[in-house]
């Protein structure tokens, strides 16, 4: 289970050094295949100092830039933009996954970042996405 940013304390020991690190954001740069973010970071950091310990979700930020970057880049839909899609056309995920034949467990995968759709899905999503209306024709196709 994560650790809720409220149960987190306001300082902890490192480790390593023994010095008292508090809690805080910095600033930290993600590229991915030539662009580039700079997100606010959150964890355990030294006043003056390079150094610092990312606990619980803290790194979680990074994983959802790093898959918005790569949808960017790469045209792969991030799970949130599989979600935002899926509910846009009022499917279930079990629905979703049947409809566009990846199987009944597929849209549970993508919107938790397990599994990346394949090409075909992320494109076929995308369409979906800006025609919703094409839902119906596969609907038809299935019954």
């Amino acid at each position: 289970m994560a650790v809720s940013k409220r149960d987190l304390p306001d300082t902890m020991v490192s480790p390593e050094t023994g010095k008292t690190l508090r809690r805080g954001v910095r600033p930290f740069v993600i590229t991915y295949k030539g662009k580039s973010k700079t997100i606010e970071l959150p964890g355990y950091y030294l006043e003056n100092g390079d150094e610092g310990i990312h606990v619980g979700d803290d790194m979680a930020v990074t994983d959802a830039v790093l898959r918005a970057l790569e949808e960017e880049v790469e045209g792969i839909p991030s799970p949130a933009t599989i979600k935002r899609v899926r509910k846009k056309l009022k499917l279930s995920q079990r629905e979703a996954g049947v409809l566009l034949k990846v199987g009944e467990n597929a849209f549970d995968k993508y919107e938790r970042g397990l599994v990346e759709p394949s090409g075909p899905t992320s494109q076929l999503l995308r369409l979906l996405d800006h025609h919703p209306e094409l839902i119906e024709e596969l609907r038809q196709g299935a019954a």
